[in-house]
């Protein structure tokens, strides 16, 4: 995922926190240290407060959809289906569920004590962590931000709330709302860029959950380990689909379309490129092609269904990315810089050693690599960096396993793209360069807490077989017992 705000120095500029007039840099560790009075008050433990903040979440995002659906327009371009769709109607899903389970997940877990320890009774206590850090980047501005925050409530944490400075709108009307509808002293929302990152990232905290590109994560991470705060990190990376030469072509085109140019390819999780058996390239090539304009029409750039890139500097990246690839323009290529424009544009085997095919490319541009088999395929992927997301189409289920089984990524979708994020209860993550950690469902209630380990003894019996003097007898017993 591509971002702009690298925290590399201390900070000296004002701060804006909770959507208030500017204050100095040193506010942050002030709000924080009023989040962690807070938690330590014991104010977010009470399940009855974590519900109220879940339902007022909630309420925000279906009292003001206009005004967020407005501010993803003023950001990204993107039609009203696509940012009600991605962002609102998604965190509301996510929400929901939030609701209807974690109550239960709060419960304590019973755990097998086993034969050693008995008489026993274990278990795992779900115990929030604090006052967590909440990073969200500027491709999805509501979801992104909204999804883990409302874990993070749910597992009973304060929050301070960190959208990105790169879609001001939406960042705008986040700050303005939230601390309307959630409790101010427990969620505070900071604004600004670099230098407010910074400066919250010279603040302990007890987790720090980070969306955005493999680079700013680096930093991240280096920055939590002064602190051993715990992070998860959702990245990016170059996620392949392979399609095989007896995949649904059409379906598989139309798919590929459809996940490559939604939010004008900035998407984290965007069919990054695509290896092609060469038997099944060219038509491939051509259905890309009738998917694009069945979507845009003859003239993608009249469309109201297609959205803009982020800012100018994004779409000089593009621009270059394209000039420098070394392959063959077969579909677009057209842009406007000033209009923030990039038409859905396939190159046809890049140089494989451009920068077209070694950074993420985070807009609408979709390499075609062709390949002689599928295992060829495989072989390409995994000589690279572990992606977010693989995708692949076949009709042969022996061809998916094999994709599945020789290959590593955050997640797999098999004869779809994008989609595999909708489930609730399934995790949505990364594994190497591509983040770590995960979240969605459960898994991201127990990202924003601690499984703490509990056993509860009765004090009768009490055999002193433990206990010094350490006989020759009690050793042997110990011993026997540990076979």
């Amino acid at each position: 995922m591509t971002d702009t705000a690298v925290p590399t120095s201390s900070p000296s500029a004002p701060t804006v926190v909770a959507g208030r007039a500017p204050a100095q840099g040193s506010d942050v560790a002030d709000v924080v240290d009023g989040l962690r009075r807070t938690f330590r008050a014991g104010r977010t433990r009470p399940l009855s407060w974590r519900r109220a903040q879940l339902e007022a979440l909630l309420r925000l995002t279906i009292d003001h959809e206009t005004d967020l659906v407005d501010a993803i327009r003023a950001d990204l371009g993107r039609p009203v289906a696509e940012a009600f769709g991605a962002d609102i109607g998604h965190t509301r899903l996510h929400v929901r569920h939030l609701l209807k389970h974690f109550e239960s997940w709060s419960r304590p877990r019973k755990v097998r004590p086993g034969m050693l320890s008995q008489p026993a009774r274990a278990e795992l206590v779900p115990e929030p962590l604090g006052v967590a850090l909440v990073v969200a980047p500027w491709n999805y501005p509501v979801q992104l931000l909204l999804e883990p925050l409302a874990a993070a409530l749910a597992a009973g944490n304060c929050v301070v709330a960190k959208p990105s400075e790169l879609a001001p709108a939406s960042a705008g009307v986040l700050a303005r709302l939230l601390p309307r509808y959630l409790d101010p002293d427990a969620v505070a929302v900071v604004e600004g860029g670099v230098e407010e990152t910074t400066a919250l990232l010279e603040v302990p905290f007890d987790h720090i959950f980070f969306t955005g590109s493999t680079n700013v994560g680096k930093v991240m991470m280096a920055a939590a380990a002064r602190h051993l705060t715990p992070v998860t990190l959702e990245l990016g990376g170059k996620s392949p689909t392979l399609v095989a030469a007896d995949a649904d072509l059409e379906v598989a085109a139309r798919r590929v379309a459809w996940g490559k140019f939604l939010n004008a390819g900035q998407t984290c999780i965007a069919p990054d490129y695509v290896l092609v058996e060469r038997a099944a390239r060219d038509r491939f090539v051509d259905l890309v092609a009738a998917a694009v304009d069945d979507f845009y029409g003859r003239d993608p750039r009249s469309s109201g269904d297609l959205g803009r890139i982020v800012n100018e500097r994004h779409h000089d990246r593009l621009r270059g990315l394209l000039e420098g690839s070394g392959g063959t323009v077969v579909l677009g290529g057209d842009h406007d810089r000033e209009a923030r424009w990039f038409a859905p544009t396939v190159v046809l085997d890049p140089d494989p050693g451009s920068d077209l095919m070694a950074e993420e490319i985070f807009g609408p541009i979709l390499p075609v690599v062709t390949v002689d088999s599928i295992d060829q395929g495989i072989e390409y992927v995994v000589d690279r960096p572990k992606p977010l997301a693989l995708y692949v189409f076949s009709t042969n289920p022996a061809t998916v396993d094999r994709v599945v089984s020789s290959t590593s990524s955050g997640g797999v979708c098999v004869n779809h793209t994008i989609v595999h994020v909708l489930p609730e209860d399934l995790p949505f993550g990364g594994v190497g360069a591509s983040g770590m950690g995960s979240y969605h469902g459960q898994v991201g209630f127990d990202t924003f807490s601690h499984l703490k380990a509990v056993v509860r003894k009765p004090t009768r019996p009490d055999p002193r077989l433990l206990y010094p003097p350490y006989t020759s007898l009690k050793e042997r017993v110990i011993r026997r017992a540990f076979r």
